[in-house]
């Protein structure tokens, strides 16, 4: 009996050896329940990090961006501009809030959601007597989107924007921090992320009340009184200290990850990057990606075969790969729910494929995903 071939993972965790070291001084000190030295010390190294003033460690990224939302002032019955091009997490919290996402198309140069359709809609909305209340920027994949016409039109109208960095932390935008343009950002260490300590999140902000406002919101909005005091609703979004000890030490190696996932999408551009019909999500020229996923798109009209015919090849040869995103506006759960253009962001949720791109993915792991392409492209024309 053939033995089947090991499992090659879209994203998997990577550790570096030192978060024992730092769970074990949690131990140690007794603070495993949330709270603690280690999450203050992994809120004041993050925001270091990213270049901003403060920051708020929470269980998740959809609860970073859950309370960014409260803390723009975002109401039931108003609008929130965000990309259509996105995982759900960053759509949710819009509806948490009961307010309404308004779905912008992506553009090509960097597969983000366009400025230009964003400004549009925003003045066409103010013209109205109907401005949004936020925008919502989603980094997709490791890569930050073209902000500088987006703050503008936001400061222009007084429209908060958030940036949802959670696929690009270590990305840049004109040399700066994804993350660090904003009055809000947030970020997510999910297992799949770049860095991760198994699930939680941050959010970010050079406004330390604004930081400070969002730890009392997470923390159950408990007063400053010796009994249980509560004049506002919160929630329980707080990190705890052992998941903070484990990002401590996965925000020590992010250059290493983020130069490790560098070289996984150089090696499949050099393996791939001849074969007709593929296309690899751009870098753009105001920024450095990740490159969290590789991501590319497969033109059947060219290759031979679609994205899912190839997808399928890889997962019989036990090879995780992924459909990019499906568009929010595509969704069954927001149906009905204004999108503004939809063509972009269709094509490359059609011909879009991220492919294994772990820190600790091999050599011969990428390779074997290269032959099972090629090999797939070949067939196809045999």
């Amino acid at each position: 009996m053939a033995i089947e071939p090991p499992r090659i993972h879209l994203s998997p965790p990577h550790l570096s050896g030192k978060e024992r070291e730092l769970i074990e001084d949690a131990f140690r000190s007794n603070w495993i329940a949330p709270l603690g030295p280690h999450v203050d010390a992994f809120e004041q190294e993050f925001a270091k990090r990213i270049g901003v003033r403060a920051a708020a460690a929470t269980s998740s990224g959809t609860a970073a961006l859950h309370l960014a939302l409260l803390l723009a002032g975002v109401r039931p019955g108003d609008e929130v501009l965000v990309s259509t091009l996105t995982f759900a997490g960053s759509v949710f919290p819009i509806r948490y809030v009961s307010a309404r996402p308004v779905f912008i198309d992506s553009e090509t140069r960097s597969w983000n959601l366009d400025p230009d359709l964003v400004v549009e809609t925003v003045e066409r909305k103010v013209s109205r007597g109907r401005p949004p209340a936020a925008i919502i920027v989603v980094h997709l994949y490791g890569q930050s989107a073209d902000l500088a016409p987006i703050l503008a039109v936001g400061t222009k109208h007084g429209i908060p924007v958030i940036e949802d960095a959670a696929e690009s932390l270590g990305a840049t935008y004109h040399g700066a921090s994804v993350g660090s343009f904003a009055r809000a950002s947030v970020f997510s260490f999910n297992g799949n992320k770049i860095i991760t300590n198994s699930g939680g999140g941050m959010l970010a902000t050079d406004d330390p009340d604004l930081a400070a406002r969002a730890r009392k919101l997470a923390s159950q909005s408990r007063e400053a009184m010796p009994h249980y005091e509560h004049v506002e609703i919160g929630y329980n979004y707080r990190m705890s200290n052992l998941l903070a000890a484990v990002g401590r030490a996965q925000l020590q190696v992010l250059d290493q990850r983020v130069a490790a996932r560098r070289r996984n999408f150089r090696a499949y551009e050099e393996g791939l990057g001849d074969l007709p019909g593929v296309r690899f999500m751009p870098e753009a020229d105001w920024g450095r990606a990740t490159r969290w996923l590789t991501a590319l798109t497969i033109d059947p009209a060219h290759f031979g075969v679609d994205r899912e015919t190839v997808r399928l090849r890889l997962e019989a040869a036990n090879i995780e790969s992924r459909p990019v995103w499906k568009p929010m506006h595509l969704q069954p759960v927001f149906a009905g729910c204004e999108a503004v253009g939809t063509k972009v962001a269709e094509l490359l949720f059609r011909q879009g494929l991220c492919l294994p791109s772990g820190s600790d993915l091999q050599s011969g792991d990428i390779s074997r995903t290269i032959e099972i392409i090629r090999r797939t492209h070949e067939e196809s024309y045999a």
